[in-house]
């Protein structure tokens, strides 16, 4: 059986933690930054942590290799 390949757009959205956990960079942060809170702005800054039902997607179907 051949190798399973990455999907390249996942690898380069999400990355592991050393505890098996999925990290993501939390969306709109990019443009329209006037009329967000400063504490929301700040909040968007910090990594998302994916549930994990999501976690299981990820590995198997996505980064099999991650």
């Amino acid at each position: 059986m051949p190798k399973m390949k990455t999907k390249k757009s996942a690898a380069k959205r999400f990355s592991f933690t050393g505890t098996g956990k999925v990290k993501y960079k939390k969306q709109n942060l990019r443009h329209i930054l006037t009329k967000k809170s400063t504490k929301r702005k700040r909040n968007l800054r910090k990594a998302g942590i994916l549930s994990d039902h999501n976690v299981e997607v990820v590995r198997k179907r996505l980064l099999p290799y991650g």
